[in-house]
């Protein structure tokens, strides 16, 4: 791994930290065409494009009767699937919807001399959710981004997954999943947006993917609501030297083995520690099963930094704000307090950042590419919407519409003042 030192007054500027705080924006550029493409397509086409793409893509052969997963596939994946692994999902699945249940809104109202007012709180009706499904299954995604959609009381969840296996499958049946698709990339999301004659029109968006579903998403938010910006994964360790080199080199390649965009940092006030990681990360991917993704994701993304002291390091974390920070240290709740942007913070040697991605609770879908500094995790409260509720009496009416007057023709807006004159003159 490269090694970067900022133990300077100029470090903001240093040109490695620089590239990967923009990496985003550099694939952008690199893919957006092809994405800008797709979405037309999708649009004006409908299911002849996903046929045409997913064949293309993802070389599998559909139709418009085909595109649909029967639902006695779900049931069927989850009764065949190994034991072990379907109690798993079972523990995993009870404990992300405990987490997420303390999430629920409610509506409420207050009341004031002849004013009423409050806020009606409801589920989204049908949203879409979309769980990759190229370089690796993942039934933890399906749980992560369904659960909190049923238990804010989504009608309709629909799942979007280039070839989903048996254990997507399983998860979705688990997890409450109305109907499941096996479509993916850009194409899927732009259906989901659109619609077409067998994918139904969605309100929102959620779930993690590739570059091609990022920006996919971030081009047609506003024709559909969408969770975050979510791109390659990524993960920022804070270390100080006392935990076991190997233990670090392990969580970085955690996520290196994601993607070869995918990025894995480390921030640590200890350059002979920084060199044992990064040999740790060498001798480990000798053997890794996943070798390729890793080591390429490694290769381009892949950096210590080196800091004078441990508030330093929070600053670094804080600028780059990571998807995943994990604080491997000897008192990591000291540190906590100025931790501001952040996806998921782990806390200690023993929170590693896998256990978060399937079963700890909190949801494992997090913002990416510095946008933890405005986007939280996918929770409950993205499924909700929220309606204003708003009576007036006569005697509440007579004792607001004077003022409301006054800033109606500082405005310029007559209609406005007229509006509320009218009321005011019976």
């Amino acid at each position: 791994m490269r090694i970067e030192d900022l133990r300077n007054s100029a470090w903001r500027f240093n040109e490695r930290l620089q590239f990967l705080k923009e990496r985003g924006r550099i694939l952008t550029e690199e893919y957006e065409p092809i994405v800008k493409e797709i979405i037309q397509r999708v649009r004006e086409e409908g299911d002849l494009a996903l046929i045409e793409y997913t064949k293309r893509f993802d070389n599998l052969e559909i139709t418009s009767e085909t595109m649909e997963i029967p639902y006695e596939e779900l049931e069927r994946a989850y009764n065949e699937i190994e034991e072990e692994v379907r109690s798993a999902l079972e523990i995993a699945h009870e404990r992300i919807r405990r987490f997420h249940e303390n999430q629920l809104e409610k509506s409420f109202f207050v009341e004031e001399e002849g004013v009423i007012l409050g806020n009606k709180v409801l589920p989204l009706e049908r949203v879409g959710i979309y769980v990759p499904g190229g370089k690796a299954a993942y039934p933890s995604t399906v749980l992560m981004n369904a659960v909190p959609a049923v238990v804010a009381g989504v009608e309709e969840v629909i799942m979007v997954s280039p070839k989903p296996n048996p254990y997507t499958l399983a998860a979705a049946f688990i997890a409450g999943v109305s109907r499941v698709y096996q479509i993916g990339g850009a194409q899927a999301v732009a259906a989901l947006a659109f619609g077409t004659q067998t994918i139904p029109k969605v309100d929102k968006i959620v779930g993690p993917g590739n570059i091609y579903v990022a920006l996919a998403k971030r081009l047609l938010f506003g024709i559909v609501d969408i969770d975050m910006i979510a791109g390659p994964s990524e993960i920022l360790i804070i270390a100080d030297g006392s935990v076991d080199p190997k233990w670090t080199a392990c969580d970085l390649l955690s996520q290196a083995e994601h993607d070869e965009l995918a990025g894995a940092f480390m921030i640590t006030t200890d350059e002979e520690y920084a060199k044992e990681v990064s040999q740790w990360v060498k001798r480990l991917l000798e053997d890794f099963p996943r070798k390729e993704i890793a080591q390429r994701s490694i290769e381009r993304f892949g950096t210590i930094f080196l800091v004078k002291d441990l508030y330093q390091a929070c600053e670094v974390a804080n600028h780059i704000a990571p998807e995943h920070l994990e604080v491997l240290t000897e008192d990591p709740f000291a540190l906590l307090p100025y931790i501001k942007h952040a996806g998921a913070i782990f806390l200690g040697k023993y929170a590693t950042e896998p256990l978060g991605d399937y079963l700890l609770g909190p949801n494992h879908t997090l913002p990416t590419g510095g946008t933890a500094r405005f986007f939280s995790p996918l929770g409950v409260y993205h499924f909700l919407k929220r309606s204003s509720v708003i009576y007036l009496s006569k005697e509440g009416f007579e004792r607001l519409a004077e003022p409301a007057e006054s800033i109606a023709k500082v405005e310029g807006l007559y209609a406005h003042y007229y509006a509320v004159r009218v009321r005011r003159e019976l």
